[in-house]
């Protein structure tokens, strides 16, 4: 679970990046989406790296979910007789509704694939120029699905925060100072990627980027 979780998160850092470089214009951007399809060449043949790069992305998010499967079959073995009376857990809304969050997310990427990398929900869907089909999925008049974007962007953003606070107490942040560390790292990495990727969408709204 952590293994595939850190994977995961990496691959969100750079993503995240890459996705940042639409403010440097056009062209700059169009050249970068063009350079991914050819790292590893003249080793890796064209495109080569982006299909390894999505078949262990595909393998991570598989285990992933396998794993958090594996773990709540776990936790209901361990209690197979339900509590008469149960009190009130204290938890955050993120922890409460990780494996909801977690099936929205898998939609979510499915139809981004769908969208950005197959271009086939795109309704420019052009793949040699990717700053268009960028433009033309937030453009104003499709605010639902700038909307719908900043819904599982903020999913994946209370998923991370506690995701990303269980495996710092997995890490050792045991002690109450620890625990306080660990939160406020978990949402500063969480706030910072979700500002990372709706800046984008915003900004195509907004007409800053056109």
């Amino acid at each position: 679970m952590a293994v595939t979780g850190i994977l995961l998160v990496l691959f969100l850092i750079v993503h995240m990046l890459g996705n940042l470089k639409i403010f440097t214009g056009e062209t700059s951007f169009d050249h970068y989406a063009h350079w991914l399809r050819d790292i590893g060449t003249p080793l890796l043949p064209h495109t080569w790296y982006l299909w390894i790069q999505r078949i262990v992305l595909t393998v991570a998010v598989v285990a992933h979910i396998v794993a958090a499967t594996v773990l709540a079959r776990r936790a209901r073995a361990a209690r197979p007789v339900k509590y008469a009376h149960r009190k009130k857990v204290q938890g955050s809304y993120a922890a409460r509704t990780m494996r909801w969050g977690g099936v929205i997310i898998l939609l979510f990427v499915i139809y981004h694939i769908l969208d950005l990398t197959t271009g086939h929900l795109n309704p420019q869907g052009d793949a040699s120029n990717p700053y268009g089909n960028v433009v033309a999925d937030f453009a104003p008049e499709r605010w639902y699905v700038t909307l719908f974007y900043t819904l599982a962007i903020v999913t994946v953003g209370f998923h991370l925060r506690h995701g990303a606070f269980s495996a710092f107490r997995s890490l050792g942040q045991q002690t109450p100072r620890g625990e306080r560390r660990a939160r406020n790292a978990a949402l500063v990495l969480a706030v910072a990627l979700c500002a990372g990727y709706l800046v984008v969408p915003f900004a195509v709204l907004t007409g800053l980027v056109s």
